[in-house]
């Protein structure tokens, strides 16, 4: 945790040297951020071994670890609570009394978004399938599972950058430019880091790694999934339909 702490500081420093022009402020933003990412992996390797080598993870330990993760998927839902707030701040009462304002061509949410929809909700599914499997033991179909949870994230991503490539409005264009890239942006990077914690799952189940009795590991991974998939389809409904 010191070392950690000392990490973020190092990256934070750096960030608002570089952000202010300061000489060697990428530099040491870099060193910073290089730091954070050893911390977590030393960190998290750590975890691997108490839970599957040395018989640390109790249940008793679990339970712990699983209202953590409670705690902090209930902390993203705040997160994206004020972006919801702002959208709806702005388009219930727009300056001017046009929403979306004039001159912005929205995305036709039929199109590309309800695409991306149908992807997270298909995926939702297969890591679904993937936990059942797991817990009946069957683990050629919850790698199965697992493995095409992990795809259609990587698909999800890359068809929202093909539809960030085709927005006709730029992310200084206004509010409602900023609303939108800073709730569906974040969105997206929250579906990337998803997919990294299914990835380590899925390398880690290769190695033998899970029982039906004892996956934490790869439960957390599922609810974060499933958290990624409700509010996608808030911001599907709200953002790109209602908003649009």
């Amino acid at each position: 945790p010191a070392f950690g702490a000392a990490a973020g500081f190092v990256a934070a420093l750096g960030a608002a040297m570089y952000m202010h022009e300061r000489a060697y402020g990428v530099h040491i933003m870099g060193a910073g951020l290089g730091l954070v990412l050893l911390t977590m992996y030393m960190w998290w390797r750590d975890v691997i071994r108490e839970a599957e080598y040395q018989g640390h993870h109790t249940p008793i330990v679990q339970i712990g670890m699983r209202y953590g993760m409670m705690l902090f998927i209930a902390s993203e839902v705040m997160f994206f609570v004020a972006f919801f707030w702002a959208f709806f701040d702005a388009s219930l009462f727009p300056d001017g009394g046009v929403w979306p304002p004039e001159g912005i061509i929205t995305f036709d949410p039929f199109d590309l978004p309800l695409i991306n929809t149908l992807v997270l909700l298909l995926s939702g599914c297969t890591v679904t399938w993937s936990h059942h499997a797991l817990v009946s033991g069957n683990r050629r179909d919850f790698m199965t599972g697992l493995a095409m949870t992990v795809v259609l994230g990587v698909l999800f991503t890359g068809l929202q950058a093909l539809e960030y490539s085709h927005a006709q409005f730029g992310f200084t264009d206004g509010i409602y430019p900023s609303v939108f890239y800073m709730a569906t942006g974040f969105h997206g990077f929250h579906v990337l880091v998803g997919t990294l914690f299914l990835a380590v799952c899925f390398l880690r189940g290769l190695k033998g790694h899970f029982t039906p009795e004892q996956h934490f590991g790869f439960e957390a991974a599922a609810w974060y999934w499933h958290f990624v998939d409700v509010v996608w389809l808030f911001l599907f409904v709200a953002v790109y339909w209602w908003g649009g």
